[in-house]
């Protein structure tokens, strides 16, 4: 999973940034746009629709981890990532905030990427996520593992059963996204993203492995073999964020499973 600022954006909503030269803001690293390409998307977005911005840097990190610790020591002003994660954090770590800019609307859908050349695995795992969509399963897993979750509880872990005899394909998850994707204390996967793989494991007959990697390693994890399926959240196409913004040449994406938006955590005063 990813973070992006200023995705599928209202034309007329504003917000205003804090009254400063440079604003950094914490990103996880994206698969294929570089912090450069982001500070230009983020650029022209604030020009097209007037909105009042100094200078946002985005800041790109290996994992949550390690953008905390960046807020925390004041080399960034806030980090990025979807409300779902950031009302968790914010609940279970009393010295955060989400940043007032609930007037930007700002959306990614959440799919599985894999390579095009496994075109056989594309179409059964997209042909999975469509099914689980209509069906309602994809209703009853948000419900449970996102909507449900209080504060002072833990993320419930999901056990994906073995299918003896059956093929394997690796999954990369990196952790960083609770209660989308995590893992738990005891190194167990859990949450949104674990349920979903469980059911499209048992839907399409195949094993699944999990593989954990860090946000800026997924690319290569996939490109070099390691992994056969990354979590991706991408972003709608505007005339500011072209389509292949975020997509590495050879990467196919299935239909979306979840979408949330893009909000700011910082330190409170």
């Amino acid at each position: 999973f990813t973070a992006a600022i200023f995705t599928g954006c209202g034309e007329d909503k504003k917000v205003e940034a804090p009254a400063t030269s440079e604003y950094k803001i914490g990103m996880l690293r994206y698969m294929n746009a570089s912090e450069k390409d982001f500070h230009k998307f983020m650029k022209k977005t604030a020009d097209t629709f007037s909105l009042k911005m100094s200078s946002h840097d985005p800041i790109f990190y290996d994992d949550m981890s390690s953008m905390q610790v960046a807020l925390d020591s004041d080399q960034i002003q806030a980090f990025a990532t979807y409300k779902t994660v950031a009302n968790y954090f914010t609940a279970r770590n009393h010295d955060y905030e989400i940043a007032d800019n609930d007037s930007l609307e700002c959306i990614n859908n959440f799919c599985l990427a894999v390579r095009d050349t496994d075109k056989d695995l594309l179409n059964v795992v997209d042909k999975a996520v469509r099914e689980m969509r209509e069906d309602g399963t994809l209703d009853k897993f948000t419900q449970k593992y996102i909507t449900d979750i209080k504060a002072d509880e833990e993320i419930p872990a999901v056990d994906i059963v073995n299918i003896p005899g059956a093929n394997t394909i690796k999954v990369a998850i990196t952790g960083d996204l609770p209660p989308i994707d995590y893992i738990d204390a005891e190194g167990k996967a859990a949450g949104f993203s674990t349920a979903i793989l469980a059911e499209i494991s048992r839907r399409i007959g195949k094993n699944i492995e999990l593989v954990q990697v860090d946000s800026g390693a997924r690319t290569a994890a996939l490109n070099s073999g390691r992994v056969d399926i990354l979590f991706q959240a991408i972003e709608p196409v505007t005339e500011i964020i072209p389509s292949d913004s975020d997509k590495p040449a050879g990467v196919e994406f299935t239909a979306p499973y979840y979408r949330d938006r893009i909000v700011y955590v910082k330190l409170k005063k």
